[in-house]
């Protein structure tokens, strides 16, 4: 048996360019992993399997579409496994279909439990690379941290951080979809004359402001540079977000925000003291279905526990 714990996490700057022609947006993404996070049990078995326990776990696929399951088909092929046999047992916190990577979570926890499991070996980079071809969140699962993340945002460099710092997040009821969130940043866009192509959109770039006060480890600098391009989008697809952000504005976050694509909201705390009264607030708002205080940031998927040789 391997456990593997992977947390989940917060866009502190979501920078979105027009659209590709294949599609996709260039993003400038300040990935930042916080302590909320999942754990995947991989274990011996027939071929791949998948089950599910925590508060969405119902959500949760348990078929090939799940990318935890895919991650492990992908490095068995990797390795050349023809008949790879594992069963994966997920531990899910992260709130599904959230904006907070819950299954680019997974996918990057089943990887490095597999890797182990099997006795593979993999380089930490092979995996990066493995972990890019699951989905554009994957790797900075993997690596953890703070990073800012180019391309689709699979193009990781680490970022300076001092201190930590204290979050809530407020969960919704049921999820928002990522391609539907960006089609509707690109219908606003358009909406608004600005044009959504690649050609109407400058390429986005981090804010330097942004990347001083991580530095600093300042959370009311870092607040007024948290900025969103999808969350004008999300909150359009889902309403009610404007009334969640706002309550946690009203008690007391130091900034509130969308979670990547939603509808998960962020809210930025003083302290840890601070962090516990206002997930409280949110809790007994009525604005959402539970709200969690945690803090980051923390490193990626690590192995917590694993055979003895």
């Amino acid at each position: 048996m391997v456990t593997v714990r992977v947390p989940a996490k917060v866009n502190v700057q979501l920078g979105v360019g027009g659209v590709r022609p294949d599609g996709y947006h260039d993003l400038a993404n300040v990935f930042f992993a916080v302590a909320l996070g999942d754990q995947v049990t991989a274990t011996p078995g027939e071929g791949v399997t998948l089950s599910c326990t925590g508060p969405d776990a119902a959500a949760v696929p348990l078929d090939d579409s799940n990318l935890a399951a895919r991650a492990a088909r992908l490095l068995a092929a990797h390795h050349g496994l023809a008949d790879p046999g594992v069963h994966l047992h997920i531990d899910k916190a992260i709130p599904v279909a959230g904006g907070m990577a819950g299954g680019s979570a997974d996918g990057a926890a089943a990887l490095l439990a597999c890797d182990a499991l099997w006795g593979l070996d993999t380089p930490f980079e092979t995996l990066l690379a493995l972990a890019a071809e699951l989905g554009s969140d994957v790797p900075f699962a993997l690596l953890g941290g703070v990073a800012l993340g180019r391309g689709r945002g699979e193009l990781l460099e680490p970022l300076p951080v001092t201190g930590i710092f204290h979050w809530v997040f407020a969960v919704a009821d049921g999820g928002l979809s990522t391609p539907a969130v960006y089609r509707e940043c690109d219908r606003l866009r358009e909406e608004a004359g600005l044009g959504s192509s690649a050609a109407d959109i400058p390429d986005p770039d981090a804010d330097p402001a942004l990347l001083a006060a991580l530095a600093a480890g300042d959370p009311v600098a870092l607040a007024a540079a948290l900025t969103n391009d999808l969350q004008a989008a999300a909150v359009s697809l889902r309403p009610s977000l404007a009334a969640t952000l706002r309550a946690g504005t009203e008690a007391g976050a130091l900034a509130a925000l969308v979670s990547g694509s939603g509808p998960t909201c962020a809210f930025l705390a003083k302290d840890a003291d601070a962090a516990t009264t206002l997930a409280a607030a949110l809790r007994t708002s009525g604005t959402c279905r539970t709200a969690h205080p945690t803090h980051g940031p923390v490193p990626g998927a690590q192995v917590v526990s694993a055979p003895r040789p």
